[in-house]
């Protein structure tokens, strides 16, 4: 049986993978010269299950309008466009600001993003495979005593999914990270969630389609996907380049710009790109660098150490498919990184990046059978797609080969956006 995977970011790869492991014949097009030279080059690094929150919160529209008005160093910029689809996209996030719809977005993406991470485990065990991983835990530093009352919430949702976590003082946060010894002094406190992980997603993704090409996986790489086609219930082919690629079942992974390319079809995704950006900085004092991922807070920022560098990651900006550079971006980065380890890395050598993460409004990625019999999409991550990438890959590869998946599939597939 042959399938056909579109996108070769972590998940299409980890897709492939699972696929190749099953005896499927497995073929991988992509735009990108190689694997993982879009959204998964530069992220922020973590593999934070216990993290895993959608962005549509209560709370959130409030906050929302406070970045706005902040003329430095926001987390969120939105920036109108002509498309309805922002707008609407938009709209549907701030109908999930409540309570109810909260909890139940979060139940589902740690249901995913707790069974990646075990599946990511079962990875590196089975292929001997690395990426400069880290199984330290990840810290959020709170500048505040009201961010520190805040975290009560949080603390009563982790207790709920039995997540294991510390809420520390500042000795406590310089325990964790010793670097911070000497900004310590500019923290109420923290929350560190020692079951979280790290690591390059870039060389996850390379590395692992090494893997999946030992088990017959074929790469196309610099191909672009023009079209898909179909006939009564059924995908017949998929256009590429202007040749028509035929298989058996087909497997969306295009991430944001998955959306344009199944919308033709009759299949309307709400995924919309939250734009991010990173800076990938060289350790110069490996004491004075983090051990593992640390999450500011008040600025939504997350410094991760790899083996001889830093990554600096976030920010989420609302503009449609624009990759430009933005300088004030890269200047909040620096601002972070100077204001917790300014003796760790050296800023002025450091890659800046952006890329475009696929949210869709409810913060579950979509995972399954969608319309056409032999359809299935794996896409909308959002932020969350090297902390789902693995899972995501095993439960759609599963749903392909008609086996039951090893959790739930409610609320998963794109069905829950039936009115």
């Amino acid at each position: 049986m042959q399938v056909l995977v579109l996108g070769s970011g972590a998940v299409g790869t980890s897709l492939a993978y699972y696929l190749a492991k099953k005896g499927f014949k497995v073929t991988v097009v992509d735009r990108q010269d190689g694997a993982g030279l879009e959204t998964s080059y530069g992220n922020a690094g973590q593999i934070s299950p216990g993290y895993s929150s959608p962005w549509a919160a209560p709370g959130i529209p409030m906050k929302a309008a406070k970045w706005m008005m902040q003329r430095k160093h926001a987390p969120l910029a939105i920036r109108p466009t002509s498309s309805m689809k922002q707008y609407k996209w938009m709209i549907d996030l701030l109908l999930n600001c409540n309570e109810k719809s909260y909890a139940k977005n979060k139940a589902r993406m740690v249901r995913v993003a707790e069974y990646s991470r075990d599946c990511l485990k079962d990875l590196r065990s089975e292929l001997d495979l690395h990426y400069e991983e880290r199984t330290l835990g990840t810290t959020q530093l709170l500048r505040t005593a009201k961010q520190m009352e805040a975290i009560k919430s949080d603390i009563a949702v982790l207790e709920e999914f039995k997540v294991p976590y510390e809420v520390l003082d500042q000795e406590g946060i310089i325990a964790a990270e010793p670097a911070l010894a000497k900004t310590a002094h500019k923290l109420a406190g923290g929350l560190r969630l020692p079951n979280d992980e790290t690591g390059d997603c870039y060389l996850y993704t390379t590395r692992l389609a090494e893997k999946a090409k030992a088990l017959g996986v074929e790469f196309r790489f610099g191909c672009v996907v023009e079209s898909i086609e179909v006939q009564d219930n059924k995908v017949i082919g998929v256009w590429v380049d202007g040749e028509r690629l035929v298989a058996d079942s087909y497997a969306v992974c295009l991430g944001s710009y998955g959306a344009e390319k199944l919308a033709p079809i009759g299949i309307n995704i709400p995924v919309y790109p939250l734009k991010g950006y990173s800076l990938t900085i060289p350790i110069t004092n490996s004491e004075m660098a983090p051990k593992s991922t640390i999450l500011d807070e008040t600025y939504k920022i997350a410094i991760t150490r790899f083996d001889d560098r830093i990554r600096v990651g976030g920010m989420a900006e609302v503009m449609g498919y624009d990759l430009t550079l933005d300088p004030r971006r890269r200047e909040t980065l620096e601002f972070v990184t100077n204001d917790l380890y300014p003796e760790g890395g050296d800023i002025p050598k450091a890659e800046f990046w952006t890329g475009l993460r696929p949210a869709t409004p409810d913060g579950t990625p979509i995972l399954g059978r969608a319309k056409y019999d032999n359809l299935f999409l794996n896409i909308g991550h959002g932020t969350l797609g090297w902390t789902m990438a693995a899972g995501s890959g095993r439960y759609v590869s599963d749903l392909i080969a008609g086996v039951t998946p090893e959790i739930s599939t409610e609320g998963l597939d794109i069905t829950r956006y039936k009115k």
